[in-house]
């Protein structure tokens, strides 16, 4: 197991990780939090070197996909950078790289009887609202408390005291986002358990994904 106590925060670049090899050749991997090695719940950074490909899969608990980079494609299309992909529990594809990508990959982590499949350009300008602040809001999903989306924050924004029931998680796409406790440039992935408060702001234009209402906490759910 790696990273699977949820009561504690997690800070990690993954700029700064060697890749790792999959049990497939051409794809790579950073695994950032796993129950198991090739099994259970999952969140790593995976990368597939051009024309490379990996078996046809149907995870049983759903996949949650960010393209960071390149072009991911499959059976029913191409993907390219800023593609936001949901595929629901049991979805089978045959995903494959003919120029090599790089995605955020979560794994075996749906709600119950969440079966949305989901595929959104987050670089498409439509879609974006005014949120708290001056901040931009890309919603990408919703259901049953949890919450999905892009964030601009513009630089010199400031919050206090935020903190969100069941969690949240946060990589830094680009710019720098920063609390009290440090500054983390893009690459980082953030996990803050159940309420816990920090004061988060930005001095340059930055870029989020981020995830609030989905992580287990004894007594929740």
């Amino acid at each position: 197991m790696l990273n699977m106590q949820f009561d504690k925060r997690v800070i990690i670049n993954t700029s700064k990780m060697d890749w790792q090899s999959s049990s497939v050749e051409g794809v790579f991997r950073k695994p950032l939090s796993r129950e198991e090695v090739e099994r259970g719940q999952a969140t790593s950074i995976v990368k597939y070197s051009p024309n490379s490909s990996f078996s046809q899969h149907a995870p049983p608990l759903g996949e949650e996909i960010l393209v960071l980079d390149g072009m991911f494609s499959d059976e029913t299309g191409d993907y390219p950078v800023g593609t936001y992909l949901r595929n629901p529990p049991n979805y089978s594809h045959t995903p494959f790289s003919d120029i090599g990508c790089c995605l955020l990959v979560k794994l075996h982590q749906f709600s119950a009887n969440d079966h949305q499949k989901v595929c959104i350009n987050t670089l498409n300008e439509q879609g974006w609202i005014e949120g708290q602040g001056r901040l931009m809001i890309r919603p990408l999903h919703e259901f049953n408390g949890e919450q999905v989306a892009m964030i601009k924050w513009p630089a010199g924004q400031h919050f206090f005291n935020i903190s969100h029931f069941c969690g949240e998680e946060v990589y830094v796409l680009e710019g720098e986002y920063r609390d009290e406790y440090g500054k983390y440039g893009p690459g980082t992935w953030i996990r803050n358990p159940h309420m816990f408060e920090y004061n988060p702001y930005a001095e340059e234009d930055t870029l989020l994904w981020v995830k609030v209402g989905h992580l287990p906490y004894p007594g929740v759910r």
